[in-house]
Formats: C-alpha cells, structure tokens, sequence
C-alpha cells in the first residue's frame, strides 16, 4: 500500500483503551468534525482478531470518516483509536504498518499486469526484486489470476480488478483490512468471488472490517454489525442479534383471495396484535408474531381451517437484515 502522510502529534491525552488481547481495533468516543458538521459525534466499538466487522449506516453516516480516522487519513478530534495495538494519534506508522485498505475502485496502474502491479506494490513496501517477483507468483496462484497475469490491467474484468487490488494490499500480510464496499458496481458472479476473499482473510487470522450498501453482503460475511447513523453507533451485535430487536420470527399468511383477508385476521383472534388488525384492509397478506415458531404456525392453520379459509401461502419468516434496517434507521438498505 502506498505510504500514507504521517498524522500531526496530538495535544490532548484520551483516556486509555485496551487494545490487547483478543481485540484487534478498540474506539473509544472518537469525534470528528468539519465545520459545523459532527461527522462522528462519539462512537465506540472493538473488533475482534480474526473477524469479519461489518459497518453499515445510510449515506452521510460517519461511515467512510470513521475508516480514514482508522487508517490515520483522518486526525480524530478527540477519543482513542487502537488498531493492532498502535494508537492512530500516538503512533500512525506503526498503524499504517499493520494494515490494508482498498476503497470502491481498484488503485491500480492500468498499463501494468497484474503480475507487475504485484511486483510494484511489493518494492514499494520494502521487498527486494527477487522477493517482490516470488510473492506476486505465488498472490497470483491463490487469487485465481495465474491465467491473466501477464495481460494489463486495463483489460481485466471488474472482478479481476478487485482481486489484483485485494492482493496489491496483501503482498506484506496485514493485521487489519479495511473494505470500503469492496462489491460496488460487481456482477453476482464477481461479487461472491470477493465474497470468498473476505472468508479466507479471516480463515488467515487477519481482521476485516468492511463496510458495504449490501446488507445480504454484511449477513452473509461478518461476525458481528455495528450501525451508525448521524455519526453515532445506534446498534450492535451479530446478525441474528439485530434481528431479534425488531420482533423475532414471523408468520406470513396469504388467503388465496384478498377479499378473505379481514376474515382470517378475525378467525386468527389473538394471534393478531391490534396494531396489525387495524393495518388489514386493502393488503393482500397479514403477518403475525411467532414467538413459539412452528407452534404458531401450527396454531395458525388449524384456525384458518377452521374458519374454511383457503390459503394461497403461510409461512414461518424470520426478518432480513433490511428489515432490521429500514426499523433502526428508518432508512431502507439501498441506502446504506
């Protein structure tokens, strides 16, 4: 990774954090501001070693600041920040060491291979010419490039290009990697190649936090989700975590015809809260709690049989992470 510009000394003293142990980022109350924008206005979280940290939150979140001050782009204006186990304030070099970060477009020289990208990147970070040849050889063979290396990069997929941009960062391995939606602009097939890198990189014991406008994308990767929006963290905890907050699992029930629907919500009696029942005309489904799952469901049907309503589905659903979402933020996922 190219050196990034050394951050100025700090005149104030934060209180300590503890970024040992197991903990390979540790924030505490950092703030930034710009004027009179409080971008980050306090937030705190840790990631753990050999973990996948997803960090969602609608546009204008604190997202991307949050990731400079991290990566020492950015100087907090005050909190601590420890990232595998050097203060971005107190020591930038030592941060700037240990980890890795790629943005949404590939950092690379387009006239160049990618076997020569790979070559660049590893002088640049100190590697002689042999080493440099001996870890491109062998960063092309693990990312899937061996067949393309020797082709310039302007000629590559966007996939390829996001797999030679991972691996530019890789060639001295890293504590910390930081994706800042790595998948933008991906087709499916590209996007779960990256999927997969991200998988091997904590299977390798490095830290990944990545942020994303993909929520399937943070369910699928990360083992724990921190949500910020208008510069504070407003929730936290792993995926199915998040998703109890907003109520649990749900039963879906779809009379075959629309018309039925006040009928079922009538013979489904208790099951249905009055929220929902005052919510029923004009839809065509209603949904209900299910806090004993299959026993609701089961409890469903037999009313609904009872009561000689024909179903077109009924189904027992737990709540994307969108849903959980669009609840915390009142923003939908597409603009996270």
């Amino acid at each position: 990774m190219p050196s990034l510009n050394q951050a100025d000394s700090h005149t104030s003293e934060p209180p300590p954090i503890d970024g040992g142990g197991d903990v390979a980022v540790a924030v505490a109350d950092v703030r930034k501001s710009f004027g009179d924008v409080h971008a980050l206005q306090g937030i705190s979280f840790t990631a753990e070693r050999a973990s996948v940290l997803g960090i969602l939150g609608p546009n204008g979140a604190g997202k991307t600041t949050m990731v400079k001050v991290l990566s020492t782009l950015l100087r907090p204006d005050s909190g601590t920040a420890v990232v595998a186990g050097h203060d971005v304030l107190k020591d930038p070099a030592g941060v700037r060491r240990s980890i890795m970060m790629t943005g949404q477009y590939a950092a690379l020289d387009e006239n160049l291979s990618g076997r020569e990208n790979l070559e660049l990147f590893g002088r640049l970070m100190g590697l002689g010419k042999s080493a440099a040849r001996k870890r491109a050889d062998t960063l092309l063979e693990e990312f899937d490039l061996v067949h393309a290396g020797r082709r310039a990069v302007r000629h590559y997929s966007g996939g390829m290009r996001r797999r030679v941009d991972i691996a530019c960062g890789l060639v001295v391995r890293p504590e910390v990697v930081f994706l800042d939606e790595p998948t933008t602009g991906l087709d499916p097939r590209s996007r779960q190649g990256v999927w997969d890198l991200v998988t091997a990189l904590k299977n390798q014991g490095i830290t990944v936090l990545l942020t994303t406008q993909y929520l399937e994308e943070a369910d699928v990767l990360s083992d724990n989700i921190i949500v910020i929006d208008k510069g504070t963290v407003i929730a936290e905890g792993t995926a199915d975590e998040l998703k109890e907050k907003t109520g649990g699992n749900y039963c879906e029930v779809v009379p075959l015809d629309p018309g039925q629907l006040g009928k079922a919500a009538n013979a489904l009696g208790d099951l249905v809260p009055a929220a929902v029942l005052a919510d029923v005309d004009g839809g065509d489904r209603i949904s209900i709690p299910a806090p004993d799952g299959a026993g609701t469901l089961s409890e469903a049907l037999r009313r609904l049989d009872a009561a000689g309503i024909k179903l077109a589905d009924i189904a027992l659903r737990r709540p994307s992470l969108d849903d959980v979402f669009l609840s915390i933020t009142g923003h939908s996922g597409g603009h996270a």
